[in-house]
Formats: structure tokens, C-alpha cells, sequence
């Protein structure tokens, strides 16, 4: 009988679940978009029950459509988007109101107040995190206060917390668990210790009783109900996306890096086995722990990336699908002198800046449709070069190559336009679902599934390379550029 691990792959904007066999190819997947929320400008809210909905649709499709029975299911792995916080009652399992998105910026103001503080180096100290609304506590912080009755509730051990991986824990196993890479990324857990900081509790005013507990990467979590598939099967891999992208794309070295090209974008460098501080305001984050043993990454992190070719789809009406971007794109020989600066729920890393907005500059009577998408192209990889410049500052590693994963690193044109602004080739795999297939590994590894992580880095393999053709004065160039419009996109939004 052969069997698989089936990943659950929980985004931004859609569900998807995909089985994977021992070799690590995909043998089937399925995916649901579900509806984005923006009651508000800066606000983005998810139904949390939608998610689930959508997550376990999918999961039940693959495997209808594939043949597949429960019983040929070694495993369940689960990537799930980050940050994005759930809260909900613990005796009935209603959600208390909606999911507030990683990309909701409604506690920007909240996080000025704080700073103005001085509580900025104290958070990153402890957690590797800036002070950020991007991150899960003042978004719990907000539902408490928010929610009439939540707070006293969860005084009570009423209520639970957790970000997308323990609401889809909890759905299928009926546990109140996360994993560490996904603790790390609430702005509530100690990076050093490995445990939850009273002090930043007490600081966002979050009880305790609401938090999960924390368990490895790659183990066991529960069995699924016996009412979901059937025969219940065992979830035993947790890891938030990008580093699950990270173990897919088997960057298990020190120096190797990744970057994915999804909703936003993610760039994360292999720290070791040691947090590294970032003095060029990059992220320290828990990669995985497994074992006993835990890996750490620096991470930049880019709120728009494949967001902006959906906003050419859904704001302006330029293209009906994403997948038509790179032909438009390609009708023109360059971008015009057209600049795109994204900034649509403000910048992330490396200028952190919430009152941020788009921009769209270098506009001409001769500008057409072909050079904005150019433009829109253009910007993801202009966003990713600031990461990478900021990492090799950081750390001085030289690095060799990047690999490259998600849905947009199949756009041929941006995956070139990119290895020629940051110098060095970019490496697409075989195997571009990255992100699903590294849930699979912590899964299928806990399990025996897979046996080492020598034979997960054997696995990978390139499907194309892109290898720089800029040269070294032109890439300073266009960069400069770039830091220009970027700096006309800054501090646009005025804060009371």
C-alpha cells in the first residue's frame, strides 16, 4: 500500500492541501480561496471559521480525487499563515469575533505609544522582533478590549488564543497547542529561553490562561477526530510558512537563504543554532525545533509581493488572472521609468514604517498598462534586494545563491529581473510548493516518514537558474532609484 503525508498549507488568501510521497513530489493537491475582510483602511479580518472550512474542504478533496484513503496517511504536516490571531471560546469553540490578519495595521498607534515608551529595545531583546502591528499580541490585545465581555472571560481560562496553526490544532485534534517558530512570531515569547515572557504578558495585558502551549516542530500533536477522514491520523509537524519554506527548500545550513514569492515576501537566511541580532532591523525568529534541538533564522519580511499583481487583478481591472501579469509585463522593453512602491498597509523590513502608502511615480504620456505591470513586477524584486543587502550587513556571510519558492516565482521575468539586482543566481526548485513540503518533512520525519534531515537536503533538486546579467553600476543605479521612491511613499499616512 503506498502511503503519503498530507501538508496543509493555510495561507493568506487561500486553503490548500497537497500529498506528498517519499521521494517529495507532489502527488495531489487542492486548493479554496476564501473571503479577505477590510471593514476599515488598514484593517484585514478573516471569519476564522471560513479558514477552517476551507482548510478541511480542501484536505478531504485531495485525498477523494487522488484515491487516497485515511488509512494510506503516514501523517498531517501544517504551514499556516503567521501573526494572523484567532480568539475563542475554549468550551464551545466559537470564534469571539474575526481573525485579525498579519497585514491589519488598526494597532499601529498602540505600537507608537509603546515605543514612545521605550519598551522597542526590551521587545526585540527578548523576542528578536520590532515593535510592530505586524506581529500577534496587540492584535489579541485589541479583541480583548474590543470584544464586550472578553477580557474577564479571559481572566477566567474562558478564552483561548492562537495563531492559525493552533485554531487548525485545535479543529482537527481538539488540542490548545503551537509550535515554537510560531510562538515566536506573537511578540509574547522569549527567543532565548524558549517560553513565554511574563513581562511582555503583563506589558499587552494578556492573561496566560489564554496561551497555548508550546510544543516542537516536528512531533506529535494529536489524532484527528474520527469524524473528519475517517480512520484518525496522526498531526505531527507544525511550523509557521516561511519557515516551513525555509526546511522545504532544505536551507539547513548556516548562510543559505530563501525567499518566497507569495502573498508578501519572505526572505530568511540560516542563522545556526544561536539567535542572531539584527542591527539593520531584520528579524531573529525560531526556524524549528526538533529534537531538542533548535534552529534559528533572520528574516525579512515584505507586506506586498504577489499582493500587488492581485491588486493590478482586483483594484485596477488591468489583467482577470495573476498568471497574465508577466506577458503584459513583457510588451514592453523596461518599466518607462515607471516606479511602483507598494506600500498599501505600509513597509516592512528593513524601514518598518505603518504610515507608509503606495506610490506610483515616473508617469509620462507614454506610459501604458505594460510598463505599471512592469513596474508592480519590478518592486517585488526591489523590495527583496533591501532584504538581502540588509542580511549580508548583518551577518557577513557571502552569499552564494537564493533559493526561490511560491506562487510568483514562476513569473520567468521577475525570477531574472531579481538575480540581476541582487548579484547573485537565484535557484528555483523542482518542487515549487516548498512551503507544503517542508510541513511534510517536520511531519513525515517525526513519524520515520522521512529519516534525516541529510535525506531531506538530498532531495532537492533546481529546476532553472536565473544567473545575474546587470551590471554592477546599473544595479546601483536602478537601486538608487528605487530608495528615492521609496522615500516619496514614506510617513504619507498624518497620526493624530
Amino acid at each position: 500500500m503506498k502511503t503519503y503525508v498530507l501538508a496543509l498549507d493555510q495561507g493568506t488568501t487561500s486553503s490548500r492541501a497537497l500529498l506528498f510521497d517519499r521521494l517529495g513530489r507532489v502527488c495531489g493537491s487542492a486548493a479554496q480561496e476564501f473571503p479577505q475582510h477590510f471593514p476599515q483602511p488598514g484593517w484585514v479580518e478573516h471569519d476564522p471559521l471560513a479558514i477552517w472550512r476551507s482548510q478541511l474542504a480542501v484536505a478531504r478533496a485531495v485525498l477523494r480525487d487522488n484515491g487516497v484513503a485515511s488509512e494510506q496517511v503516514r501523517a498531517i504536516g501544517i504551514a499556516n499563515q503567521r501573526e494572523t490571531s484567532v480568539v475563542w471560546d475554549r468550551k464551545s469553540g466559537v470564534p469571539i469575533g474575526p481573525a485579525i490578519v498579519w497585514q491589519d495595521r488598526r494597532t499601529a498607534e498602540t505600537c507608537d505609544r509603546l515605543r514612545a515608551g521605550g519598551k522597542a529595545q526590551a521587545i526585540r531583546d527578548a523576542t528578536g522582533l520590532e515593535l510592530d502591528a505586524y506581529f500577534s499580541a496587540t492584535k489579541v490585545q485589541w479583541l480583548l478590549d474590543h470584544v464586550p465581555g472578553a477580557r474577564t472571560a479571559a481572566r477566567a481560562g474562558a478564552l483561548a488564543f492562537g495563531t492559525v496553526d493552533s485554531w487548525l490544532a485545535y479543529q482537527l485534534c481538539g488540542v490548545h497547542v503551537t509550535d515554537a517558530s510560531n510562538a515566536s512570531r506573537t511578540m509574547l515569547f522569549n527567543i532565548h529561553q524558549m517560553s513565554w515572557d511574563q513581562d511582555l504578558l503583563d506589558l499587552f495585558a494578556i492573561p496566560a490562561a489564554i496561551l497555548p502551549r508550546v510544543i516542537p516542530s516536528s512531533g506529535e500533536v494529536g489524532y484527528t477526530r474520527a469524524d473528519l477522514f475517517g480512520t484518525p491520523i496522526v498531526v505531527a509537524g507544525i511550523a509557521g510558512d516561511q519557515q516551513a519554506a525555509t526546511f522545504g527548500q532544505a536551507c539547513l545550513r548556516p548562510g543559505m537563504v530563501k525567499n518566497t514569492y507569495g502573498t508578501g515576501c519572505f526572505m530568511l537566511m540560516h542563522a545556526g543554532r544561536q539567535p542572531v541580532a539584527s542591527h539593520n532591523r531584520l528579524l531573529s525568529t525560531v526556524g524549528w525545533t526538533i529534537g531538542g534541538q533548535t534552529d534559528y533564522l533572520l528574516e525579512g519580511s515584505v507586506f506586498m509581493g504577489g499582493a500587488t499583481v492581485q491588486w493590478l487583478r482586483d483594484g485596477l481591472g488591468m489583467i482577470q488572472a495573476a498568471s497574465e501579469v508577466e506577458a503584459l509585463a513583457a510588451s514592453v522593453p523596461d518599466s518607462g521609468g515607471v516606479f511602483l512602491v507598494p506600500a498599501f498597509v505600509g513597509l516592512g523590513a528593513p524601514h518598518w514604517d505603518p504610515y507608509a502608502r503606495g506610490v506610483l511615480l515616473g508617469l509620462s504620456r507614454g506610459s501604458q498598462r505594460g510598463h505599471i505591470a512592469r513596474a508592480a513586477l519590478e518592486a517585488i524584486a526591489y523590495q527583496s534586494a533591501e532584504l538581502l543587502a540588509a542580511m549580508q550587513k548583518d551577518t557577513a556571510i557571502p552569499v552564494a545563491e537564493v533559493r526561490a519558492d511560491g506562487g510568483a516565482a514562476r513569473n520567468n521575468l521577475l525570477m531574472q529581473f531579481q538575480a540581476d539586482l541582487l548579484g547573485v543566481p537565484v535557484l528555483r526548485p523542482r518542487v515549487t510548493e516548498t512551503t507544503a513540503l517542508g510541513a511534510a518533512y517536520l511531519a513525515g520525519l517525526a513519524v520515520g516518514f522521512w529519516e534525516s534531515q541529510e535525506e531531506i537536503a538530498e532531495q532537492w533538486t533546481c529546476e532553472r537558474q536565473f544567473t545575474p546579467g546587470m551590471s554592477a553600476a546599473e544595479r546601483a543605479a536602478r537601486l538608487g532609484q528605487w530608495a528615492r521612491a521609496v522615500e516619496r511613499s514614506r510617513n504619507w499616512v498624518e497620526t493624530p
